[in-house]
């Protein structure tokens, strides 16, 4: 048994089963959301999408297409002009700002291109310092056994700059995880990495959907990044226009292409 699993990091059931068993309640759940922003651009049409636990979903579009919007709606950093948004249940639309930071911090994880970490703090300060600004003390334990799992425990007192990017955005992934989210929004997380770097993150987010059932929905532009997640969904002017199980690179390329590149 692997340490996380030994912790509870598991779908309920059995540790290996199919990805998608319920919870309590969907991951996240958007209903009929619109974005419509200054001049009446409309980046979200009437948008409904429901991510099980346990999916690891990819979010993919042309440049203009909504998926950021998408994100951002669904993550609690932008408000919908219209529609519903639940994260573990719970509606976000019309909580003060107060309110919703209270709800990213306790039950989403976020993972950018950008790693975030803060040059002056050791990596171990870094996965724990927003924790620690929201008050709460680290369980040990746990981070022990996500450092382990993802072959950091020995970097824990380097800096960032000590560290190749891949390894920063490893990092990255861990902090998301210190306070056990309901969901890990990750925007192009291997935008900025070598090939190499980038199949040894996306392999560890599959783990974390796949061994231990985490949920994961990435923004993404790579159609090879794209088909290692259970489900894609593609975007155009601001709607969902085609979802493919089981995704491969070729067939998101192709359907890329269709509409008109990036």
């Amino acid at each position: 048994m692997s340490a996380l699993s030994a912790l509870g990091f598991r779908r309920p059931g059995a540790a290996h089963a199919e990805p998608g068993i319920p919870g309590p309640h969907p991951a996240v759940v958007l209903t009929q959301v619109t974005k419509v922003y200054g001049g009446g651009v409309r980046a979200l049409d009437e948008v409904s999408l429901t991510v099980p636990r346990g999916t690891f979903l990819a979010v993919m579009g042309p440049s203009g297409s909504g998926k950021s919007t998408l994100m951002h709606c669904a993550a609690g950093l932008d408000s919908p002009t219209s529609g519903g948004v639940r994260i573990d249940g719970q509606e976000i639309v019309g909580l003060d700002e107060a309110r919703r930071t209270e709800l990213r911090r306790d039950r989403v994880g976020f993972v950018f291109q950008a790693y975030n970490l803060i040059p002056s703090l050791s990596i171990e300060d870094n996965i724990t310092l927003p924790l620690r600004l929201a008050g709460r003390r680290p369980d040990r334990e746990w981070l022990d056994a996500l450092v382990e799992r993802v072959g950091l425990a020995r970097r824990l007192r380097h800096r960032p700059a000590e560290l190749s990017g891949g390894q920063q955005q490893r990092v990255a992934v861990v902090r998301a995880l210190a306070a056990r989210p309901t969901v890990v929004f990750a925007d192009e997380p291997t935008g900025a990495l070598d090939l190499h770097s980038a199949h040894q993150v996306l392999s560890l987010l599959r783990a974390l959907v796949d061994e231990f059932g985490q949920t994961v929905v990435m923004v993404t532009h790579d159609p090879a990044a794209a088909a290692r997640a259970h489900r894609a969904l593609v975007m155009a002017d601001g709607r969902v226009v085609d979802v493919l199980d089981a995704p491969t690179a070729p067939r998101l390329a192709d359907r890329l292409v269709a509409l008109g590149g990036r």
